[in-house]
């Protein structure tokens, strides 16, 4: 962007400066810290000039917003056009509790719905396992049923909102549940918008809920997307979640390689059982985190744009423009809220908040401040949502098209983070010889992830240990005081009767025999490799249950925990 003239007396006036105008301060006061660094412990330097962006070309690495590569964003008019989608996690005890919560976030301006769900359903439990005793509606709405996601969503018209469901074993039961809701509002299926989050590569990486092995698990996730691409054009089928990889420790250079390698393997996978890229890619969609160091995550966002950009065209040759846009939710880091203090948890997902917004979210979920105690109380989310809407009505930071493209800064950190990510993708593939796919499985098998993430995740804790990490309130500035809040209490003992009896109920008034029917021909379907999606629709229609529709994955390919031990 400058050329080699410019450039020279650039060197030179620095030299200057460092000589005249920088040393005999630093000599007479100092600084605060010898090294600064980003929390991900990349070192940033003092000051950047242009000659830190020396190599960058302006029309090939940057552009302009809603052109090739896309650093600048993927819409030409950013946020001018509209806002992100403002979105929070909202999921607790029973689905009557759960519907009550998303009222009231509809009513205070949420414009799509986040589903959490209890950890039984995550893994594809019925509420009356033995193994869900102690765990029903507890960190989630408990979902067993059809009739639960009937209550979940009574008095909401599934072609007016946009609803994301953070569930991944048991992924294709709740977008199956989704369809028949559908189905039964007489909403055509091409109406209805959402994602699912269904990555289950990132569950062997990183967050450890799984039902069936890897192979298997991914062959599950792309019956979803070659379905959605079919039935619900509108609706994202995958939600490739580096989120997950960030809050088990990783580095942002970590998070952001692991998760456009997941992204591959669902492209390789997708193309190897015939799909078009061009028809399935614009249908996905990533999902990150955003943490305190506002520069790095900016960065973070911009070269993931450009990657993806680059590497959907160079290495598997889609040429849609939408192909090619990576489109991503973001949420604020949950690793870093604190118990201590928790309100200045406010001021954390408020940087966050602004870092995402600066680096081009479609769609966010502020965390709320007392999640590192509890489930989120109604003034916490209220909080958590007014700091959206501050930022997009108050800041200004939401009219300018990526305002800090440009900064010698930021276009240097983009630049950094591209080459070590580019170098962990390149890694990877070599894994898989050649294969994304293969590699992201082979590092799976052998612990590649595991490592690398712990190694981070060990660095990072030594480094808040030893005090060269600041916590505030945690390791500086703390107090004696009780600071906690009132928090959401759920009663688990009331959620638990509740929903167990309306199992009961169900299981009572359902034709058993047509759910035998359904289960049987999901099984016959599995066997003879079919697309399984459209078999669990109609078991969800018949009132199968989330436990008895996913024990025919496990009898088919056996449970991940006995397959590893049987190893």
């Amino acid at each position: 962007m400058y050329d080699d003239d410019d450039l020279a007396d650039i060197r030179e006036a620095r030299d200057d400066w460092t000589e005249t105008t920088l040393g005999p301060v630093q000599d007479a006061y100092g600084e605060r810290k010898a090294r600064f660094a980003t929390v991900s412990n990349m070192e940033v330097d003092r000051l950047y000039t242009p000659a830190d962006v020396a190599d960058t070309d302006y029309n090939e690495d940057l552009g302009f917003p809603g052109e090739f590569p896309y650093t600048r964003g993927v819409y030409p008019t950013g946020y001018r056009g509209r806002t992100w989608t403002m979105r929070q996690f909202a999921g607790f005890g029973t689905a009557e509790e759960t519907n009550e919560r998303f009222h009231y976030l509809i009513d205070n301006g949420q414009t799509g719905l986040s589903t959490a769900f209890d950890m039984p359903s995550l893994m594809g439990l019925d509420s009356d396992h033995r193994m869900s005793l102690g765990e029903v509606g507890k960190e989630g709405v408990a979902v067993d049923t059809l009739r639960d996601m009937e209550i979940l969503f009574d008095g909401i018209d599934l072609a007016a909102v946009s609803t994301s469901f953070t569930i991944n074993p048991s992924a294709p039961v709740i977008y199956a549940m989704y369809l028949a809701l559908a189905d039964q509002q007489g909403v055509p299926r091409e109406d209805i918008r959402g994602t699912l989050q269904n990555d289950m590569l990132k569950e062997f990486i990183a967050q450890k809920e799984w039902v069936v092995p890897p192979t298997p698990s991914l062959d599950l996730v792309t019956d979803v997307v070659e379905y959605c691409v079919a039935e619900t054009p509108n609706f994202h089928p995958i939600s490739v979640s580096g989120y997950h990889i960030r809050e088990a420790g990783s580095t942002a250079v970590q998070e952001l390689a692991f998760t456009l390698a997941d992204g591959f393997a669902y492209v390789e996978d997708a193309i190897d059982r015939g799909l078009d890229v061009d028809a399935f890619a614009p249908q996905l969609s990533f999902f990150f985190n955003s943490h305190n160091a506002i520069f790095e995550e900016v960065a973070k966002f911009r070269a993931a744009r450009r990657i993806y950009a680059t590497l959907m065209d160079d290495w598997y040759g889609a040429e849609a423009d939408a192909a090619t846009q990576l489109k991503f939710h973001t949420q604020t880091a949950g690793q870093s809220l604190t118990a201590q203090q928790p309100k200045n948890n406010i001021a954390r997902v408020t940087l966050q908040a602004l870092a995402a917004v600066l680096g081009g979210s479609q769609s966010i979920h502020t965390n709320s401040f007392d999640e590192a105690l509890a489930l989120p109380s109604e003034e916490a989310v209220r909080v958590a949502l007014r700091t959206q809407q501050i930022i997009a009505e108050e800041s200004g930071a939401a009219d300018i098209v990526d305002p800090l493209g440009g900064s010698f800064a930021v276009e240097s950190l983009t630049n950094e983070i591209e080459a070590e990510a580019m170098a962990y993708l390149t890694e990877i593939k070599e894994l898989g010889d050649g294969s994304v796919r293969d590699g992201v499985l082979a590092g799976i098998a052998d612990g590649y992830f595991h490592r690398e993430i712990q190694e981070s995740a060990y660095e990072y804790q030594s480094r808040v240990d030893d005090g060269e990490e600041t916590v505030v309130g945690v390791n500086e500035h703390e107090m004696d005081a009780d600071t906690s809040p009132d928090t959401l209490h759920v009663d688990a003992e009331a959620t638990r009767d509740r929903q167990l009896g309306r199992l009961s109920d169900v299981k009572a008034e359902r034709d058993d025999d047509a759910v035998e029917a359904t289960l049987a021909e999901l099984r016959a379907g599995i066997r003879a490799d079919e697309n399984t999606i459209p078999y669990i629709v109609a078991a969800v229609k018949a009132y199968a249950t989330m436990g008895e529709i996913m024990a025919v994955f496990k009898d088919e390919f056996g449970g991940y925990q006995e397959t590893a031990a049987a190893a």
